[in-house]
């Protein structure tokens, strides 16, 4: 076998005969399928761990990247997918990986199977869970009538009736952002207290009224194309006839295996937890393992901004592998031998 045949194609095993890879990337998302191909295109042999439920899944339409505006979310996904397919150093398996151990060049990583991998470097990318409020209607349309993102679904609720559902400390901040596609909104606090005297003034200003009253349920129709809230009904019976809420809730890892191998964990406030990553390179506190996507903390959630942060994190993953291969294969050469053997005598 041909050197250019075994880097770019054959598997390899460590020393106890386990699959060896150069790159592990846990979550094919967009962030986690961007990592692969640009690790791919380098020659890297990576295995895509696909875990399955993407975050965006129950939207319609995926919006703000280049080229594929509009397009469904598992479209996109598939796509990635068979393009990855191009590359045979590139391995993709369905399932979890439970556990992730070792250190910078030697990593172990159980996979929910039972099979034990190893890989110089990991890339993580397995987002975060969205923990929406237990009440009728919050879950069946979220992306369907409630959204997190203006900047993936403004466009298509703009000058339609919407609501803001926000604590007292950032209300105005998000309605004065939402109002950039609709002037027709509401405030609702759930039945959370301490909205400011200043914030109810410039509220009143801008014509948005504020509910305070705990929400009850939410109600529509999740089928319906476009957006399928009709109403946000009150524990006291009241009902406020929407056609969009704006919601950003609560976030937690969707996977425990950044903790489980040591990488600092943040939050900022007791809502948001996200793993710790240098914005630059996208290392975590743990050297040889990267992050990526909804999991790190960005500038804003969205299909473009963590496939942007996959990318990037390969780029630096594979020129830190590429120094150290050209460094051993310094240190290995018989000339480089020869060098420290006159050096010693």
């Amino acid at each position: 076998m041909t050197q250019s045949a075994e880097r770019f194609g054959a598997k390899t095993l460590d020393g106890d005969g386990r699959p060896r890879y150069d790159v592990v990337v846990v979550g094919a998302g967009a962030a986690g399928l961007s990592a692969a191909l640009v690790l791919g295109r380098s020659g890297r042999k990576v295995l895509v761990l696909d875990g399955g439920e993407p975050r965006n899944a129950p939207a319609e339409a995926s919006h703000g990247f280049f080229t594929r505006d509009g397009v469904q979310p598992g479209e996109m996904l598939k796509i990635g997918r068979e393009q990855l397919g191009r590359y045979p150093n590139v391995e993709y398996r369905t399932g979890r990986a439970t556990q992730a151990s070792g250190a910078d060049g030697a990593f172990e990583v159980t996979l929910e199977d039972g099979e034990v991998v190893s890989a110089r470097k990991l890339v993580l990318a397995t987002g975060v869970f969205d923990e929406l409020p237990e009440r009728p209607g919050f879950r069946e349309l979220w992306g369907k009538g409630v959204y997190h993102c203006p900047y993936c679904h403004g466009w298509e609720m703009r000058g339609r009736p919407l609501a803001v559902l926000a604590s007292p400390g950032t209300a105005f901040d998000r309605v004065a952002l939402i109002r950039n596609w609709s002037r027709d909104l509401a405030l609702l606090t759930d039945g959370e207290g301490g909205l400011s005297g200043a914030d109810r003034r410039r509220l009143d200003a801008l014509s948005v009224p504020v509910y305070e009253e705990r929400i009850s349920r939410l109600e529509g129709d999740p089928a319906r194309p476009g957006g399928g809230l009709e109403r946000v009904v009150f524990e006291g019976g009241a009902a406020l006839e929407r056609e969009g809420v704006f919601h950003v809730p609560p976030q937690r890892q969707r996977s425990g295996l950044a903790g489980s191998i040591g990488c600092e964990l943040a939050a900022p406030v007791p809502t948001v937890e996200f793993v710790k990553a240098d914005p630059m390179t996208r290392e975590t506190t743990v050297a040889g393992v990267y992050a990526a996507g909804d999991a790190v903390r960005a500038p804003g959630q969205s299909v473009v901004l963590a496939s942007a942060s996959g990318a990037a994190a390969a780029y630096v993953l594979n020129h830190a592998l590429a120094i150290q291969d050209a460094k051993d294969e310094v240190a290995a050469a018989p000339s480089a031998k020869g060098d420290l053997g006159r050096a010693a005598g």
